[in-house]
């Protein structure tokens, strides 16, 4: 016995059944492009995240680490600075301030000397009850080549650059293990390619680079993230403070129109805005970086 198979055919919809189709997916396509709008809104938002944040910043009195203390005010962090030139510091203060921001903690001192980076940390969390965010933004740069640097020179070098980030880090850590926190270090191209006449000032670089790689690795299942930036030429005093006078800096400045891609030294904003972005929420998924902000230096080759 055949079993008769029954087609039925759909009817074909009349107007008013279309109309009412269009209808809805118009509104689901409105509904797709709103939820678009909100995520996109949301993602601004997360750069914002550090409205609240209690961030220690070092080297805060000059340069970067200055420029960065004032961007994280405007963005609402709660700021403790730290810095060698107590005038300056008092000046940047000042300057967070007008943006509207809480007054900063001041923890002025020299990070080569131990005890001021324990007071450091203990005032910050005495001060907030927490920690949220660390900035290594101190250093130093100094000319010397193997013939020229003596141990003198080389130590004073390392001990700003590396071994103060190291043992400032190491302090902050577990407060930073308890909010989850991030860290950011002030590395440089120096560190990722080589230039005669700064040879200790590199080494100090590159050792940054794998103090943030290695840290990365070893905070990562506490879920604290650590990156840094790498700057190339920007326009601060560091190199005056180095040796080079007015003429000789205008010539090195110049020269970035040949060293740098786009053709250009950076600007102290330029390396603030990155360090925030990989301290925010923004981030939230990164972590072991070391990222150039150099205008392309990094990728050149001499011709």
């Amino acid at each position: 016995m055949k079993t008769q198979k029954h087609t039925q055919k759909a009817k074909p919809h009349n107007s008013s059944t279309q109309s009412k189709l269009q209808l809805i997916s118009t509104k689901t396509e409105s509904a797709k492009m709103a939820e678009a709008s909100t995520m996109a809104s949301d993602d601004a938002i997360k750069v914002s995240s550090l409205r609240g944040k209690v961030t220690l910043i070092t080297g805060a009195s000059s340069g970067i680490g200055a420029g960065t203390s004032v961007l994280f005010a405007r963005l609402g962090a709660l700021l403790a600075l730290n810095g060698r030139d107590v005038d300056n510091l008092k000046k940047i203060s000042k300057q967070c301030t007008d943006c509207g921001a809480a007054e900063p903690l001041l923890v002025p001192g020299d990070l080569t000397d131990e005890e001021v980076v324990k007071k450091t940390v203990e005032q910050t969390i005495s001060h907030f009850g927490r920690l949220d965010v660390l900035v290594n933004s101190a250093g130093i740069l100094a000319m010397g080549s193997i013939e020229t640097t003596d141990l003198a020179q080389y130590d004073r070098i390392m001990n700003i650059n590396v071994r103060s980030v190291y043992h400032l880090t190491q302090l902050c850590v577990p407060h930073l293990i308890e909010t989850k926190g991030s860290i950011v270090n002030v590395s440089s191209v120096n560190g990722q390619r080589s230039f005669p006449g700064v040879l200790a000032y590199c080494m100090s670089k590159s050792a940054i680079d794998q103090f943030t790689s290695c840290t990365a690795l070893e905070l990562a299942s506490k879920q604290v993230r650590v990156n840094s930036v790498c700057p190339g030429v920007i326009i601060t005093d560091v190199h005056k403070r180095a040796g080079l006078n007015e003429e000789q800096y205008a010539q090195f400045l110049a020269k970035c129109k040949q060293t740098h891609a786009l053709g250009r030294p950076g600007e102290v904003e330029e390396v603030a805005h990155a360090i925030a972005f990989l301290a925010s929420d923004a981030a939230s998924f990164i972590t072991g970086v070391n990222l150039p902000v150099d205008g392309g230096r990094h990728a050149m080759c001499p011709r």
